[in-house]
């Protein structure tokens, strides 16, 4: 893509540290300023998109050259971050405790190779990229909880679904990267 004002490499890092760098780096930037950020995480196929949208800045485009995948992120005007939203966030043994006591809706947001390699009891596979579209699988009524790798995700998660007039959900963090508990 021409016109790109800033390359960010944040090849081998995983979820959230490419959303991470992003951040730090458009921050760096004037508006209309375009962002190339190179990264070898598929997660961040769903990842950058949402953050961007999420945060007032426009996804252009993403290029896949072979496991490489380049994002192009132009920044939004003054207002580029949105005020954060009161997230409800428990730890791993927290919610563990609660799903001790009886069945509850649990959506693990990672893409599908990483919840096929290993995911928490009862949960139910719906992608980042796939929450805002696929929000009539979660249910409205009851608690609903989030989890993805590390939390960032599923605050992701947890942002979109609010901005659809949910108000039940509670992310689960740090998640699958740092989970003991029982795995399917």
């Amino acid at each position: 893509m021409e016109n790109v004002t800033k390359t960010l490499d944040a090849k081998g890092l995983a979820c959230p540290m490419p959303v991470v760098r992003t951040k730090k780096a458009i921050e760096e930037l004037s508006a209309g300023d375009i962002l190339e950020v190179v990264v070898t995480d598929r997660g961040s196929i769903a990842d950058i998109p949402m953050w961007a949208k999420n945060t007032g800045h426009e996804y252009m485009e993403l290029v896949e050259e072979g496991d490489v995948l380049k994002h192009y992120v132009r920044k939004g005007g003054k207002t580029t971050d949105k005020e954060e939203s009161p997230l409800k966030t428990i730890t791993n043994e927290e919610y563990l405790e609660i799903s001790e006591k009886g069945p509850v809706t649990l959506i693990d947001v990672r893409e599908p190779d990483e919840f096929a390699a290993g995911h928490a009891p009862g949960a139910k596979n719906i992608p980042l990229g796939q929450v805002e579209q696929r929000a009539d699988e979660i249910p409205a009524e009851g608690d609903v909880y989030i989890m993805c790798r590390s939390g960032g995700r599923a605050g992701m998660a947890c942002d979109t679904l609010g901005t659809l007039g949910r108000k039940n959900l509670i992310r689960v963090a740090p998640g699958m990267g740092e989970w003991d508990g029982p795995v399917e």
